[in-house]
């Protein structure tokens, strides 16, 4: 039970940081394109 317990508190810091980090949605550094990523493929030009 003990082992249980330091676990659940070793990994509490770590899950507040990942759904931190969600939460704030950081910007991605340099200039974004505003095209659209193709998320198939569109197969070959015609």
């Amino acid at each position: 039970m003990r082992a249980l317990v330091a676990a659940a508190i070793g990994l509490a810091p770590v899950l507040l940081f990942v759904l931190l980090l969600a939460v704030v949605d950081l910007p991605p550094d340099g200039p974004t394109s505003p095209k659209p990523l193709l998320t198939a493929d569109p197969g070959p030009k015609k």
